[in-house]
């Protein structure tokens, strides 16, 4: 690949940083995560949580898929965990968004970053099936440690919350279940999350 494609992908996938998603990030709940800063974090706790990957998990290609997962969101834009209506249309939009920005690489790169795009969403593999537990546990965290920022802007529910991150988690980090429901619950205590 020529150094020229290379660095107009790059410069390309910097908009990520432009893409805001609903979370919060710990340190101002004010203020709104990016997804650079998301696919940051989620890299950062492969590295860390590994050991409470599945057997068979490959943590390069985890890393790989957090990396990629979101870029798609560049053309897509985020869809909210909870928001149905707008995640009805969420494959057609990322598609076309993969087909554009994995587009723009040459071979063999074009087709390594696809494919753990793919993977990632396929969720077949024990390693996206801890990547996508990871990308389950990182806004649940940030919510706890912002007294459920977010949840409460939204209205969210903790019934809520376990529907939508419960089978991802225990499909793909099932030792780390139970210390996301024990965090739950002390939400729910603190009045950071709603039953």
């Amino acid at each position: 690949m020529s150094l020229s494609t290379a660095l107009e992908f790059l410069r390309e996938a910097d908009k990520l940083k432009a893409v805001l998603r609903q979370t919060r990030v710990t340190f101002d709940p004010e203020r709104r995560e990016n997804d650079a800063e998301h696919s940051w974090h989620l890299a950062l706790m492969a590295v860390v949580l590994v050991e409470y990957a599945p057997p068979g998990t490959d943590l390069l290609a985890v890393l790989r898929m957090v990396l990629v997962h979101d870029l798609v969101e560049i053309d897509a834009g985020d869809t909210f965990l909870y928001d149905d209506a707008h995640a009805a249309s969420k494959r057609e939009r990322e598609t076309r968004a993969a087909d554009r920005l994995f587009g723009m690489l040459d071979e063999p790169v074009r087709g390594e970053l696809r494919a753990a795009w793919e993977e990632f969403e396929a969720g077949a593999t024990p390693s996206a099936r801890f990547a996508r537990a990871l990308d389950r546990v990182q806004p649940v965290l940030q919510n706890v440690y912002t007294d459920g920022a977010s949840w409460r802007a939204h209205g969210i529910t903790a019934p809520q919350v376990v529907a939508k991150n419960g089978p991802p988690i225990r499909a793909g980090a099932p030792e780390l279940w139970p210390h996301v429901e024990a965090m739950l619950e002390e939400a729910i205590r603190r009045g950071a999350l709603s039953r």
